[in-house]
């Protein structure tokens, strides 16, 4: 899979969604919504407050579709636009709460319950996926039996040789060749995603 096809993959998408056609807008609402509903979850909304924010969100994005500048951000974007709704519902709540609770506002929170720790962990495991699936498939194979699948951390390079057909002696560096190929796919698509948007 080269470099581009994601990317160009969801500016076609964008683009025939942000000319009308219906079944690109399903696509893209099946890929993000489950993000949308994680960007919900990390605020901590109630039920129905996560409702109205992911059907605004979705408006908002169905109304600056056309205006968006590179759709290979769009899990940004989509990210970001359900950020500020569930902020601007959280602030709507906060007006409407009687007076002698408002000092549960203002207690220090625990810097582990940062709302967007988890969209960034999955932007994050994101990015890495992507970049794994660049790789050949002798390194996906080889990292998935000896990191990814590895029991307790701790790959058996004796398991590994019989199921990957490779002598014992050739998978620890073959396994550097493949981190490090993994390492330079995730450092061009970083310098790629800040080069521009």
């Amino acid at each position: 899979m080269s470099d581009s096809e994601p990317d160009a993959d969801m500016a076609v998408l964008v683009g025939k969604a942000a000319g009308g056609d219906a079944a690109a807008w399903d696509e893209i609402v099946r890929r993000y919504s489950g993000r949308v509903w994680a960007v919900c979850r990390v605020h901590r909304l109630s039920p129905a407050d996560a409702a109205d924010v992911f059907q605004q969100t979705w408006l908002r994005v169905l109304e600056n579709l056309d205006s968006l500048r590179d759709p290979a951000k769009f899990g940004a974007w989509i990210g970001t636009t359900c950020r500020n709704e569930a902020l601007a519902a959280i602030r709507r709540a906060r007006r409407a709460q009687p007076v002698d609770t408002a000092w549960l506002l203002d207690r220090p929170g625990d810097p582990d319950d940062d709302p967007e720790l988890p969209f960034l962990v999955a932007d994050r495991d994101a990015e890495l996926w992507q970049a794994f699936r660049q790789l050949s498939r002798r390194c996906r194979d080889v990292l998935r039996v000896l990191v990814v699948e590895a029991e307790g951390g701790r790959p058996s390079y004796e398991l590994a040789a019989g199921a990957l057909g490779m002598p014992i002696g050739s998978l620890g560096p073959t396994r550097g060749r493949c981190l490090g190929q993994l390492r330079r796919f995730l450092t061009e698509g970083i310098q790629a995603a800040g080069g521009g948007s």
